[in-house]
């Protein structure tokens, strides 16, 4: 652990209290040097940090993995995140592994994550799905703040958690708000998108129809980009249509020369929305950076 660390709160998040403990916080620098992107500034406490960094190709995009030792978020507990992408760096961030969301009796387990990118940076968020198991309730709020030149791919997959015999464990509810900022030229920011997600399964059956039209996964896309418009979004959709999900893609105003759009899949299979995340992301990497597909469990 770093012991040198300036903390960063986002403006929108309230302040912990002893009634939330934090349980982990992670904070993570990245800045361009060189023909690479290396970390300026690190620090972990908790339940949460991250592991020596990779280079999976030539680009100089560096990857870091999260890893949460106490593998689950439990009742109560509040996980902190702190990123912050300098002009010029390129940071893919992943995790180990699933977010396991376990039984929260009394009070829901949280994690806030505030994102900076600087002039010409690009982040890559690809996470592994999120379980969320009988009982449990879960919110997420993630602030992104960017530069109208910088780039943000953030992609996420919801999924229930199963029992032994196949039937499905029933969880509380799964919240997940995404706001996207554009630090305008006079400093002022703007509002480019906010994304609330909210995911709480009736008192029956997960999969019956009315609920998600009888699905039971949920996968998310967010591009920010100034190169975003609706000929990729159609193209998008177009890539989508090949995996067995049901599909929608909606597209942003345009703020300081920058547009975003989000795609929505929902799918009976985390395998099924990996897959359709996977080409979709890599349509972009192949297009805007002449990178392959990800194929993060090789490394």
């Amino acid at each position: 652990m770093n012991s040198s660390r300036s903390v960063v709160v986002p403006p929108w998040a309230p302040p912990a209290s002893a009634e939330r403990p934090v349980r982990g916080r992670l904070e993570l620098g990245i800045e361009a040097r060189g023909d690479r992107s290396i970390a300026s500034r690190q620090f972990h406490e908790g339940a949460l940090k991250v592991v020596r960094p990779h280079y999976l190709d030539d680009s100089g995009q560096v990857c870091y993995v999260v890893v949460n030792p106490g593998g689950a978020y439990l009742g109560a507990d509040l996980f902190l995140i702190d990123v912050e992408v300098g002009d010029s760096a390129s940071l893919l961030l992943t995790t180990q592994s699933a977010t396991k969301v376990y039984r929260t009796p009394g009070s829901f387990a949280e994690q806030r994550m505030n994102v900076r990118l600087g002039e010409g940076a690009r982040l890559e968020l690809m996470p592994d799905q999120l379980i969320a198991y009988r009982e449990a309730s879960y919110r997420q709020r993630t602030c992104v703040t960017l530069a109208p030149s910088s780039s943000l791919v953030m992609a996420e997959v919801v999924t229930p958690g199963w029992s032994p015999d196949g039937t499905a464990f029933r969880y509380e509810e799964v919240r997940l708000r995404s706001e996207m900022w554009v630090q305008a030229a006079e400093g002022d920011r703007q509002l480019l998108a906010l994304d609330n997600l909210l995911i709480r399964p009736p008192s029956g059956d997960v999969t019956g129809m009315g609920f998600m039209d009888g699905r039971s996964h949920v996968g998310s896309l967010v591009v920010v980009d100034a190169r975003v418009d609706q000929a990729l979004a159609d193209e998008l959709n177009a890539c989508a249509a090949e995996h067995d999900a049901r599909t929608g893609i909606s597209l942003t105003r345009a703020v300081a020369g920058t547009t975003g759009l989000v795609l929505r899949s929902l799918s009976n299979s985390t395998g099924n929305l990996n897959s359709l995340l996977g080409a979709c992301t890599g349509l972009l990497r192949k297009r805007w950076y002449g990178q392959e597909p990800l194929d993060l469990r090789k490394h």
